[in-house]
């Protein structure tokens, strides 16, 4: 993993101690996209199970991960693509 996925991958352990959490850095496939850079590390997707989402709509969880993540906006991730479930809906 990268840098920016290992920083992402505990905070997000951190902060949702999740059942599944898999960080993928997906930059190479947004080369010259809005937010891209030249090193990468700017695009990541992320799946995460975890029982904090149990009563959480997708927009509230989308900004729970968002709030865990903001150093990381601020120091440069541009975008993530999320799949965050509970584990009732993990399957």
């Amino acid at each position: 993993m990268s840098p920016r996925a290992d920083r992402i991958h505990a905070a997000l352990n951190q902060r949702f101690a999740p059942l599944r959490l898999e960080v993928v850095d997906d930059s190479h496939r947004h080369a010259g996209h809005a937010g891209a850079a030249p090193g990468g590390e700017t695009h990541y997707s992320v799946l995460l199970v975890s029982e904090a989402f149990t009563g959480m709509n997708r927009v509230a969880r989308s900004r729970a991960v968002h709030e865990a993540l903001a150093t990381e906006f601020a120091g440069g991730l541009h975008a993530l693509a999320l799949t965050l479930r509970a584990p009732a809906e993990a399957g």
